[in-house]
């Protein structure tokens, strides 16, 4: 009995003694945080003796800043008599320099926190006649490969850069020939034709006889001859028919051909004369250059106007009859940065482009402006002269995924 009661009384001072420390203890009453790098708002944690500084990205709906809220001996205090100083020294070697001011229980930065939000930081903080310099590493959407994986995943790159941007209308139509080189032949004096001395498809030069016919009146043989070169393209008489008034023949320069496209009434508002296009053919075997020369002042009863461009056939491609595209070219700028369009990805909703710094890749938020089937233009997010990665950056997207970058701080 006596060696139970001695156990309770053990118990029950262990308990008194525990409840004493707990209240006692020093660190009654003091801010915790589970994580000894992250702060109660949810930032970065920096310690240096009685003081410590948490640095927070704030970005909910405002232009990113950096909010640093002050504690002394784990309480937060008034950041009235705190002075600071950030530098934010990013890939590549920009640095950039934030002041600060009060707001609240905290200092926010007076400039915008740009993206990407990957950088070393340097931080100097006066307070109470001392003076505290902490510097840490915050990298966000990067990855390093060695020259020989770069090699083996076949990493291009190119330098950003300014150059052109079109914005283009696709417009379909057909090929026809030119008025001005079409030629309808016809005898100058009645009689019968005696002979075709050439064949529908046949090539002809300027001069050459193409049929002969007899004077009715004079009974003597003359030939009709080819007004230019060209190709043989109607026949409307046979040997033996008289030819009158009628025509006999049409030959027709093919060395140049219009393109007769339709456009719409949202294309027409586009179209201007003097617009260079791109003309394909529907198998994109050969394209060539035109321009427009011609928009119709009126609208069929479809609603379609027709635009003229004139192309060269010195190779006899284009063949009158055939269907073909047209991009026109209905604005062209001058973008200060350009990259091209197969450098974009996408990590979670944002468009990113990888940039290149020795062996380290960093995904950098882009936003773009007017693109093209080959171009996009860069309006920030990457300066002319950085270099980017054009090919095979899906690898690179991989290796930021798989090591949990995300946009998060």
């Amino acid at each position: 009995m006596k060696h139970i009661l001695r156990s309770l009384i053990v118990t029950v001072l262990l308990a008194c003694a525990l409840t004493l420390s707990v209240v006692a203890s020093p660190d009654h009453g003091v801010e915790k945080h589970a994580d000894p790098d992250t702060g109660p708002q949810g930032g970065r944690w920096l310690e240096q003796g009685e003081l410590a500084l948490e640095v927070v990205i704030y970005e909910t709906g405002l232009p990113a800043e950096m909010r640093v809220y002050p504690y002394v001996n784990g309480q937060l205090i008034s950041p009235l008599g705190l002075s600071l100083q950030v530098q934010l020294h990013r890939l590549g070697g920009e640095i950039q320099s934030l002041s600060f001011e009060r707001e609240g229980p905290y200092l926010v930065s007076r400039q915008e926190v740009t993206e990407p939000h990957s950088f070393e930081v340097d931080i100097e903080a006066g307070y109470l006649g001392k003076v505290y310099t902490w510097h840490y590493d915050s990298p966000e959407g990067r990855t390093e490969l060695s020259d020989r994986a770069i090699k083996l995943a076949n990493i291009g790159t190119a330098v950003a850069g300014p150059g052109d941007i079109s914005s283009k209308d696709k417009l379909f139509g057909v090929i026809t020939p030119t008025i001005d080189r079409r030629f309808s032949l016809m005898a100058p004096y009645p009689g019968v034709v005696e002979a075709l001395l050439v064949q529908v498809g046949e090539q002809v030069k300027l001069g050459q006889p193409l049929m002969r016919v007899r004077n009715s009146q004079t009974l003597k043989s003359y030939s009709v001859n080819s007004p230019a070169n060209g190709v043989v393209t109607e026949q409307f008489a046979n040997a033996g028919e008289l030819a009158g008034n009628q025509v006999l023949m049409e030959v027709a320069d093919l060395s140049k051909v219009w393109v007769e496209l339709s456009a719409f009434p949202e294309n027409i508002e586009r179209l201007r004369i003097g617009q260079r296009a791109l003309v394909k053919d529907l198998h994109q075997h050969l394209q060539a250059e035109g321009e427009v020369f011609y928009i119709a002042p009126i609208m069929s009863a479809g609603h379609i106007a027709r635009a003229r461009l004139l192309i060269d056939n010195a190779d006899g491609h284009w063949r009158p009859g055939m269907h073909v595209k047209a991009d026109v070219i209905t604005e062209l700028r001058q973008a200060p940065v350009r990259i091209e369009r197969q450098a974009i990805q996408q990590l979670g909703e944002r468009s990113v482009v990888f940039v290149q710094v020795g062996n380290t890749f960093e995904a950098r938020p882009v936003e773009l402006g007017l693109s093209d089937n080959q171009w996009v233009e860069v309006l920030s997010g990457l300066s002319a002269g950085m270099q980017y990665v054009t090919a095979n950056s899906f690898v690179l997207k991989a290796d930021v995924l798989k090591a949990g970058a995300s946009h998060a701080h």
